[in-house]
This record gives structure tokens, sequence and C-alpha cells, in this order.
């Protein structure tokens, strides 16, 4: 990040401009997930990351939030150009009563204390205003926005232990390593990128994370003269005795993805009440112990949701003969696990999707982390993995390790990966790869999940699969506007 802005200060670009810039992109990130009006503590420090609070602060005042600043030093020790940007704010105040705010309970924080650069463990009086950030969050449920890395992180990953913990990462340019470590996942929270105009970034290629700008050009809008067999048909293979719900979720996954058709196989003992229970939509067929679905003219399959181990032979065999690309998931994942060295001997692409409990079962591991762990299963198979998860990881040989960005706690439910199971073999039933699908497919979910919360008013309690589902469309639509520049 350094050397980026190095480059860009070599080109003439003014420190200015970027702040405002990335001040601008803070306050729309706010924007974003809270998009109504409130009350927003600003704690800015001496520096530019202060800078860069301050500047979305004056955008949110200007859009009718309630401000409060609060500094930690006498405004005469901070930089020349934060006390600038403190300036504007204090002037921008007469045009609070341009739009009349609604006071937000719970308040919105800006930890704008310390950005890149922190080498060393919090000092006075910082870390004590880390403390009072820290228990704001606790005593009023203030939602915390860290400006490009939470106070008490370093450069190198270390956390201080009075840090700030986020419930959102406003990261600047693009997102800093030690902000996807797995220790970092409580202090961080969700992860939004503001990208520069100005400001030319390369990683090594290795770690990306999947945000709204990157994937949005991997789903191009409909032809005029479209037609249902070029979207695909998916078989779904799931449900059991009382399972029946994970088949209903896989399958609607499915077809909020845009699927052109899809067929659910169940077996004979759950037909009738399947038939009953699947969306109109959806084709339910009966199937005798999953007996020659190989043969089946599909696109794409999905396998595993609330199926039982039942049959698991068939299943492996199933899984081993399909020539087309297949999403395993739950007990597809559990019968690959008594016999994982199935997926050396597969006929078509597959795209494994385990929470961590199914990953440990399919590839014990010990303590190794959750992108060491995904690595080195990739290695080992030539499959790609989603290895789900707060912060899911999409993993395949030879391709960057790609990290989601959408997602809030709520979605830790039964029923929502059966969801992404179905939502992922609706994309690629569009011709997208695996690595893509999965890719997309998680950031679709999280995004929709966010939106129940933020922009629908559900809770995190409260959010359910069908929520999920019911708001693809809506997410899809952001996904574009993204796309657009908007």
């Amino acid at each position: 990040m350094r050397a980026a802005e190095d480059a860009a200060f070599a080109r003439g670009i003014e420190v200015e401009a970027l702040m405002d810039q990335a001040g601008a992109g803070i306050a729309r990130a706010v924007q974003q997930f809270f998009p109504r009006p409130g009350s927003c503590i600003v704690y800015a420090g001496k520096g530019h990351n202060g800078g860069d609070a301050l500047v979305a602060a004056e955008h949110l005042q200007r859009a009718g939030w309630q401000i409060d600043v609060r500094l930690p030093f006498p405004e005469d020790q901070c930089s020349e150009l934060t006390q600038k940007k403190l300036a504007a704010l204090r002037d921008s105040e007469s045009g609070k009563g341009l739009c009349a705010p609604t006071i937000a309970v719970p308040p919105i924080i800006l930890d704008g204390l310390l950005g890149i650069g922190t080498k060393s463990l919090l000092r006075e009086p910082i870390r004590a205003t880390a403390r009072e950030i820290n228990k704001l969050r606790l005593e009023r449920n203030a939602f915390v926005f860290a400006v490009d890395l939470p106070t008490g992180f370093s450069d190198t990953g270390e956390i201080d232990p009075d840090s700030v913990v986020a419930d959102f990462t406003v990261t600047i340019g693009f997102a800093k390593h030690s902000l996807i470590t797995d220790a970092a996942l409580d202090f961080v929270g969700r992860i939004e990128v503001v990208p520069l105009a100005d400001l030319s970034t390369e990683g090594s290629g290795n770690e990306i994370l999947a945000t709204a700008s990157s994937l949005a050009t991997l789903l191009p809008r409909r032809k005029f003269g479209a037609y249902k067999n070029q979207f695909g048909r998916i078989g779904v293979v799931a449900g059991s005795k009382g399972f029946i719900g994970a088949a209903m979720l896989t399958a609607g996954g499915a077809l909020r993805a845009g699927a052109g058709l899809v067929e659910l196989f169940v077996p004979d003992d759950i037909y009738e009440i399947a038939a009953v229970a699947a969306p109109p939509e959806v084709m339910v067929k009966s199937t005798r112990g999953y007996r020659d679905l190989a043969d089946e003219k599909m696109d794409v399959w999905a396998v595993g949701p609330g199926l039982g181990k039942a049959h698991a032979a068939r299943i492996r065999d199933l899984i081993a003969r399909a020539e087309q690309p297949m999403v395993v998931d739950a007990d597809g994942l559990n019968i690959l696990a008594e016999e994982i060295d199935v997926l050396k001997r597969c006929r078509g692409p597959r795209l494994l999707t385990p929470h961590p409990g199914e990953m440990e079962r399919i590839f014990p591991s010990g303590k190794m982390s959750r992108a060491g762990i995904a690595r080195n299963f990739c290695e080992q198979f030539a499959v790609t993995l989603l290895l789900k998860g707060s912060r899911t990881i999409v993993a395949q040989k030879n391709l960057p390790l790609s990290y989601s960005s959408t997602g809030n706690p709520g979605m830790a439910t039964g029923g929502m990966g059966d969801v992404l199971t179905g939502v992922c073999a609706g994309l690629i039933a569009h011709g997208l790869s695996l690595y893509d699908a999965a890719r997309l497919g998680a950031w679709l979910c999280g995004r929709a999940a966010e939106i129940c919360v933020f922009e629908k008013d559900a809770s995190e309690e409260s959010l359910l699969p069908h929520d999920v589902l019911d708001n693809l469309g809506v997410t899809l639509k952001h996904l574009r506007s993204a796309d657009s520049g908007a």
C-alpha cells in the first residue's frame, strides 16, 4: 500500500486527493449497511487515518447524520491535513438542517485512530480510547466501522489485547493480508474495500478478496432472445426421511440462481411428500436406490443435502462416474469421507462445499490454518473447494486463494449451506467455472443475508435460509449496480 501511494505521489497525485476519495468511499460503505441517517461518533487520530474518517463524517453529515467528533490528542497535535478536514467538517455543520436526522439506536462509530504503519503495542491515550470504543460497542450496542485497519492491528498481523473490535473494516485500496488471517476474524468483521481511482495496486496474486466490483462481470445480462435450455438442466440428488427441507432449499437455490430446469431425484419412500412440498417449478422424480443416475442427461449435478448414508456406495459411484460438473455437499461429503480417494477417479469436475466439521472428516489436518487446509487439499485432489465459514475460502490448484467478503453471523443456522449448494449449481449451469461459481455463490448468499438484516429489518437471530432465497434477486441487482459504477 505504501509503495502504491508513493507511485501515485510520484505521478503528481496529491495526498488530499486520495484522502477525499477514501473518505467518500468510507461514507458510502456506512450508508450501504445503514441507509437511514443516524448518529455517528468519530474517533480521529493525528494522522491521515483520522483525516479519512473526518472526510467520511463530512459526507455523512451532509446526508443528515448527527456527528460527534472525539479526539484523543489536542487538535494542534494533528497533522496539517487532518486539521484542515476537521475545519471542513465544522464548516459543513450549517448544512445539517437540509435533512433532519433520524437518530439511530444504536450509534455508528468510525475508528480512525491508527492505520497502516503501526508496529508496536498501543500507547496512551490511544489504548484508553480503544477501550472506550469497545465499551460503547458492548454497552450501547454500537456498530464499529474501522478505517483501513482496526486500531491495535499491526502490518504483521499482531493484535494488541485492547485492539478495537470492529463489526466492519472499510479498507482502502485493497484488503491487507493481516485482515484475512484466522486470528483477525472476530476483530475485523465484515470487510469492505474502497478502491481508489488514482491508486494502482497489484498484489502477489496468491490471495484475493471477492468483492462486488471484481465479481460483477461474471454474470452478464441475458440476451432478449434467451430460452431455458441455455441456462442448464440441474439434477438435485437430496433429501431423505426427515430431511426433505434440505432438498427444497437446494432446488430453490438453483432456481433463484437462474437455472433453466431443475429436476429433484428422491427415494421412493418420500416421493409423494417431496412432490407436494417442492416449488411448482421443480420436477420431482422418484429413484430406486439411485441406480443409473449417472446416465441422466443433466448439465450440472447437486448432490448431498439431507441425503443420509443409506445408499453410500451408489452415491460414491455417481460422484465418480458422472461426467458433468457436480457440487457435493453435506451427506455427499460424509459419504466421501469413508473413501476419499474416489475424488482421484472422478470423470468430471467437482466442487466440494464443506463446513469446518465436514472438512475435518474428509481431510483431518489438526491445527493447520484454514488457508493451509484449503491449499493442501487442492494440491492432493484435483477439485475446487469452497470451505465455508465466517470468511469463506475458495481454492483450486494454480489459482489464487479467494476469500468471500460478505455475510453475517445470522447465517449460522441449518439450511444455509443447502441454499448455497443450489446457487453454485445454478451458476455453473450458466457456464461459469466451478471456481468462479463458488466465489460468486458465496458472495451472493452472504450479501442477501446482509440485505435481510440491514435493509429489511430482520435480525441475525431471526434470519432464515428462505430469507436468503427471497433476497437473491435484489442481491443480483446490487451486483450489477457495482458493475455499472453506481
